[in-house]
């Protein structure tokens, strides 16, 4: 049995940032994610790809973020549970609460705090007969390392940040990219669109709009992807990798049934201090909502900063919180 100050159910970007800002309030936590390693969707998905809105950084890979947070709450000994999918949850004393895992590990505390980003997911897959015999045999349904795809022929399908981004990303290291979108105008970042159109003015880039891919052939490996263009008719191009972008449906699993208020599968919460309707139960990052909520790990990372503020006082009621800069505080050594 495990006991801790904050239970933090995510071991994503913001939930890693809560372990910092709780430190600072001497508050211990323990982690617990249903991945193997911490990081959530930034180690498990797209470790490679760079991230741009972290203040401070022009750019950096999601990966090397993970690092600098792991590295940044090492002073304050953060625990783990990881593998294991938090499954049940008891009040069980006074500000107790008690919860199991999958795997039967029981972990009790005062506090609860959901970060579990989209809680589960898992890729949106094209309708296309015969796609499922050639995954990982050619098709990719996310891009942990671009250098998988060096000096190959790739063909990403997608209109959102994600198509976008690759596509700018594999550019540098594949023999040839293609990139196709079933409309006319993109739903990602008006810079990346930008980009794109540059590299295909380039001809680094073929771009294909108002096309979709409908059909794949090959023999143990995926050797074609045949496309419909509304302005070209039906045609095949020759690949190695075909990388459907088309998003993640998220699945709430057990946190559906935890009494919490749900709004098209995200955790209602009160933006004074994240709270959900259950006392002493949080939600920060992508699996909550609140009006104007834009999913960007800062603002998870804000979320997180405001949430421990107010662990603490329901932890500790009669003490007296007394915030101070980290320039003042300074943060102890690992």
């Amino acid at each position: 049995m495990i006991q801790t100050d904050i239970l933090i159910i995510g071991a994503g970007p913001c939930g890693l940032f809560t372990v910092f800002e709780a430190g600072l309030l001497k508050l211990k936590c323990h982690l617990i994610d249903a991945l193997p390693q911490i990081g959530g969707q930034l180690s498990e998905i797209y470790p490679k790809k760079p991230i741009y809105d972290i203040p401070g950084y022009p750019s950096i890979l999601a990966g090397d973020l993970v690092k600098n947070l792991e590295e940044q709450i090492a002073p304050f000994n953060p625990t783990y549970t990881l593998g294991e999918r938090a499954e049940k949850i008891e009040k069980t004393g006074d500000k107790e609460y008690t919860l199991t895992t999958n795997r039967g590990t029981i972990i009790k505390a005062p506090v609860i705090a959901i970060a579990g980003g989209l809680g589960c997911f898992e890729p949106r897959k094209p309708p296309i007969e015969g796609i499922a015999d050639y995954e990982d045999r050619g098709v990719d349904y996310m891009v942990k390392d671009p250098e998988k795809f060096r000096d190959k022929k790739i063909l990403i399908a997608g209109g959102g940040d994600s198509a976008l981004d690759w596509t700018i990303e594999l550019a540098k290291v594949a023999a040839e990219v293609t990139l196709i979108h079933r409309r006319t105008s993109f739903r990602g970042a008006l810079d990346s669109v930008d980009k794109v159109m540059a590299l295909a003015e380039a001809k680094k880039v073929n771009l294909y709009t108002e096309a979709q891919a409908i059909g794949v052939k090959g023999g143990d490996q995926l050797q074609e992807v045949v496309i419909k263009s509304k302005s070209l008719g039906e045609f095949s191009r020759p690949v190695d990798n075909f990388i459907p972008l088309f998003g993640l449906t998220p699945k709430l699993g057990p946190i559906s049934e935890w009494g919490l208020n749900i709004q098209r599968s995200a955790v209602e919460v009160n933006t004074e201090d994240y709270s959900t309707n259950v006392p002493g139960i949080y939600a920060i990052g992508d699996i909550n909502t609140y009006p104007g909520k834009l999913k960007l790990i800062l603002c998870g990372f804000h979320e997180g900063t405001l949430m421990v503020q107010s662990a603490f006082k329901y932890i500790y009621p009669d003490q007296k919180l007394s915030f101070k800069y980290t320039t003042v505080t300074g943060v102890p050594s690992a």
